[in-house]
């Protein structure tokens, strides 16, 4: 199927160029724009089950998101790779690179003023409903934090959500995450203590997607140019 829609994807790129080149320009490897503006919004299959996890999943509403967060292929320049995950932080866009031409763009939130964090690394470990333990330097901070120190297990009120992918560099855990959230208001602003949030739908989707040793760069401080 994946193969199917990214080549039926590819036609309507051809065929417009026979009708309207100039307004779907867009289309043209290597200088297409990530905003994929003259396409308009090509919304992504969801992959998982959010209608059958161990927890109820609250219900979303989407129109209180702004567009440009929601789940939706984009087109890319082939500067990366099949298989990256590129998180532009300036934007609070993630993307998951497809082929050598498309992308799967999902909004994010992201850290703090002071907590943002950027670099390269790899999934090293995915979880499902995975514990949430607050770093010591979190708790030091936030010291009503210290009953979790043990660990809070998964479940509708954990701030890791329904699924999280950790960043490793050199084999060793980073303790930054890609995560979901049980506060969807967060998605598209600057107000987590330096993790990569997503809605839950997205990150069970992203989950489905993304291998274990991915590669994952943090883009801060700049629009990502993928």
């Amino acid at each position: 199927m994946a193969k199917l829609d990214h080549m039926s994807r590819r036609t309507f790129c051809i065929l417009g160029t026979t009708t309207a080149a100039a307004a779907l320009s867009g289309c043209i490897a290597g200088g297409a724009s990530f905003q994929a503006a003259t396409l308009g919004y090509r919304p992504v299959p969801q992959l998982g089950t959010p209608g059958n996890e161990p927890f109820v999943l609250p219900r979303v509403d989407m129109t209180r998101i702004p567009r440009e967060f929601h789940r939706q292929y984009v087109d890319h320049t082939g500067r990366y790779r099949p298989g990256t995950v590129v998180v532009d932080t300036t934007n609070r866009h993630l993307y998951l690179i497809q082929d050598q031409e498309t992308a799967i763009r999902y909004g994010i939130g992201v850290g703090r003023a002071g907590f943002a964090w950027g670099g390269r690394a790899r999934i090293g470990r995915k979880a499902k409903w995975p514990t949430w333990t607050p770093p010591a330097t979190m708790i030091r901070r936030e010291p009503q934090l210290r009953k979790w120190a043990s660990g809070m297990e998964g479940g509708p009120h954990n701030p890791l959500g329904a699924r999280a992918m950790y960043l490793y560099n050199g084999g060793r855990d980073t303790l930054y995450r890609l995560h979901g959230t049980n506060e969807p208001a967060s998605i598209g602003q600057a107000m987590s203590s330096g993790c990569i949030r997503m809605l839950n739908r997205d990150a069970i989707d992203l989950y489905e997607r993304v291998r274990v040793g991915a590669p994952v760069v943090v883009v801060q401080g700049r629009t990502a140019e993928v």
